[in-house]
């Protein structure tokens, strides 16, 4: 554990602690060692269960579980028998995207809280259904979550708090960028791996989705979707390595996004939000650069103010952000701080930072890029939202 995601667990853990609560953890893969980083950094979270259809990646987590925390979580190969622990509390879901919600209805249903990781799922239709469970389960004060740990980000909220108070004056337009590199070994790895029934999508779904939700942390919801896409220099998958997407948001603020798994050997994913009174730059989960209008009206002090809010999150190394490839698994901080989020709502009886129903809106943008570029033409994101293209099969390229 790094010194600053130490420092974050630290932070998180001084705050008023609910009783111990039995976690399950659902999905014994790469992400699933994100998760166990940030249930260990809360000493009122306790890994007691496993689930993992294969038993040799559950029985290897069991092990370096074990090897961690000194006690050994139990094993199941099935959710709804863990389900059936009485000290599960609370499930986590870090599966292939295509059984994401399938397991949050399973575990809502149960009366157990749900981190779910992004994105939410593959399926819009599902995803109204999933919507409607969550909302109940919130009226017995069951909290449902869905991983956009970008959000709790210093850099993102810093921003949206610049947004938010005007300082930035008109938010005009935006560009984002992730820029990825995946290897054909990558994609070679699981058979899952580039399927639109399972992966659900490619360069966007699974990679450029990140820098996606921070778009929308900042600039509301969208409107209209254009967008195109391609497989470019990968074989063998069914999903793009690279798209582009223009968005109209609510306010009139118009946005690019790029997203690509084939720009080797992986370049940072930058959001950049431009103003009438002032900019912002997020650069890996950094924050590069803000100019805002202090109020001076000359914008004197403005340099200043944004000087000092780029030194107070440059600590250096900045090892807690994720590196050029991507891999989750070194940066916890972000899921840490949407975890003490969760046990916060959780606590104090309230909604969490991320709602399923928030999260189902990224699903839905993530779904309008693909019908628009299948399509080759704008859609409105209430259409997609309603269930007017639910019957439109997506494929990679368009017309």
């Amino acid at each position: 554990m790094t010194e600053e995601i130490r420092e974050v667990a630290e932070q998180q853990n001084a705050g008023e602690r609910v009783a111990t609560m039995g976690v399950a953890l659902v999905g014994c893969g790469v992400i699933g060692r994100t998760h166990l980083a940030a249930i260990r950094s809360f000493d009122e979270l306790e890994l007691v269960a496993l689930v993992d259809p294969i038993g040799p990646a559950r029985t290897a987590f069991a092990d370096a579980a074990q090897e961690q925390n000194g006690v050994r979580p139990r094993e199941y190969s099935r959710l709804e028998d863990a389900l059936r622990d009485p000290e599960v509390q609370l499930v986590v879901v870090g599966t292939p995207t295509g059984f994401h919600i399938e397991q949050g209805l399973l575990a809502l249903r149960a009366n157990r809280h749900v981190i779910i990781e992004k994105p939410l799922g593959v399926d819009l239709r599902h995803a109204r259904e999933i919507i409607d469970v969550a909302r109940s389960a919130a009226a017995r004060g069951i909290v449902g979550s869905v991983i956009s740990q970008h959000r709790f980000d210093d850099a993102t909220r810093i921003v949206g708090d610049a947004i938010q108070r005007g300082a930035l004056g008109v938010v005009t337009s935006a560009i984002a960028t992730s820029p990825r590199w995946r290897t054909q070994e990558y994609y070679d790895s699981g058979d899952w791996r580039g399927t639109w029934s399972m992966d659900g999508g490619g360069a966007l779904m699974n990679q450029g989705v990140h820098t996606l939700d921070v778009l929308l942390a900042l600039m509301g919801r969208p409107v209209e979707v254009f967008a195109r896409t391609a497989l470019l220099a990968h074989k063998g998958i069914e999903v793009e390595d690279t798209m582009v997407a223009t968005f109209r948001f609510e306010s009139g603020a118009l946005a690019v996004m790029h997203a690509s798994t084939a720009a080797n050997p992986g370049l940072t994913s930058r959001v950049q939000i431009m103003g009438s009174e002032g900019s912002a730059i997020i650069d890996d989960d950094e924050l590069l650069y803000i100019h805002v209008d202090d109020g001076a009206g000359d914008g004197g002090g403005a340099e200043d103010a944004a000087d000092a809010a780029v030194a107070a999150l440059r600590s250096g190394t900045g090892e807690a952000g994720p590196s050029a490839t991507g891999d989750a698994r070194q940066a916890p901080a972000g899921h840490i701080r949407q975890y003490a989020d969760v046990l916060g709502a959780i606590r104090e009886r309230r909604e969490p930072g991320v709602r399923i129903d928030e999260a189902a809106v990224v699903l839905a943008t993530v779904r309008a890029v693909y019908i628009a570029a299948t399509l080759g033409r704008p859609v409105l994101l209430d259409d997609v939202i309603d269930g007017r293209f639910d019957n439109v099969v997506v494929t990679t390229g368009g017309k």
